[in-house]
């Protein structure tokens, strides 16, 4: 596995990615710096499964800017054409924090079948946790549909995992150069979805 770093620029915002070199299941946050603790999600599940990870960050941002997951086009960042050309299948971890639903797991993406896949290792975090793949259940900006949005534009498509903080993080509140730590249990859970859509995964 190798890593490479590039800084790119979105819409007058400075981003740094990372790429880690894997498998042909792709981990991917777009939101490091805005979502906590997808980040580290994503490079936590992508080392244990061998899988490849893309994460973009703002270091030193106190207050990172949100560019919604459609606007993040593929023309703007080397390493994420060559994540799109590498991966067959995405996981793309978000953070949402809906008041009304502050234990959902809301599954959506392209991809329902591998949606259902990811939702049936994370029954393992219930009651703490609860995954919700009904897309009508998920509030459409949420659903990770859009044709645009990274998390389909691989050859098989995708599932986009959005998280409470709960569920992100064992930080309760933002604090200037304080890591986040998800929770072991997550990780674990999301480890085993990867390697539940590895097996599955059809040949090219």
């Amino acid at each position: 596995m190798t890593t490479s770093s590039e800084y790119v620029e979105i819409e007058g915002v400075r981003l740094l990615a990372t790429l880690t070199t894997g498998s042909e299941l792709g981990l991917l946050a777009l939101h490091g710096s805005n979502e906590g603790g997808t980040a580290e999600l994503a490079r936590s599940v992508a080392e244990r499964c061998g899988a490849t990870s893309l994460v973009f960050t703002q270091p030193g941002v106190p207050d990172p800017v949100h560019i919604p997951s459609p606007r993040m086009a593929v023309g703007h960042c080397t390493l994420l054409r060559d994540f799109l050309s590498r991966v067959a299948l995405t996981v793309s971890l978000h953070g949402h924090n809906r008041s009304a639903t502050p234990r959902a797991i809301l599954l959506g993406g392209g991809n329902r079948r591998a949606a259902r896949l990811v939702a049936g290792e994370l029954d393992a975090l219930r009651p703490e946790f609860d995954p919700v793949t009904d897309l009508d259940e998920i509030p459409v900006a949420l659903r990770g549909l859009h044709s645009r949005n990274p998390v389909n534009l691989t050859r098989q498509g995708g599932v986009q995992v959005e998280l409470p903080l709960a569920a992100r993080t064992e930080r309760r509140r933002w604090a200037p150069g304080v890591p986040d730590t998800p929770p072991r249990s997550v990780i674990d859970a999301l480890a085993k979805g990867v390697e539940s859509l590895t097996a599955a995964m059809p040949g090219d």
